[in-house]
């Protein structure tokens, strides 16, 4: 049986080939192994959004901004998952949330 990892790579090797939705469900099968695996949750908010499924993809962006609450690049991706959206409200908080965390501060 394949590592949450093994499935995260196959998924992007799926995407490489333009098979979206089969790298969407390799990505699933591996919150299914790990609900919490930050990486797959940010490929899922990529994917879904390159599919036009911008309620899954803010979700899964969402989630990696919960999982990774300092990381300023979690916030910067989730500015443009919101903005693919046409959520430009939240894309600015999210990216002001991003700049804050890049000068330090929480």
């Amino acid at each position: 049986m394949a590592d949450k990892h093994q499935l995260y790579d196959e998924a992007h090797q799926l995407k490489e080939q333009g098979k979206l939705e089969e790298a969407v469900a390799k990505l699933q099968q591996a919150l299914e192994l790990d609900p919490d695996f930050a990486l797959a949750h940010a490929a899922l908010s990529v994917f879904y959004s390159r599919l036009g499924k911008h309620q899954e993809a803010v979700k899964h962006g969402l989630r990696v901004c919960e999982l990774e609450p300092n990381d300023p690049l979690s916030f910067t991706a989730m500015s443009v998952t919101y903005q693919r959206a046409g959520m430009i409200p939240e894309a600015e908080e999210a990216m002001a949330r991003a700049r804050m965390l890049q000068m330090g501060g929480c």
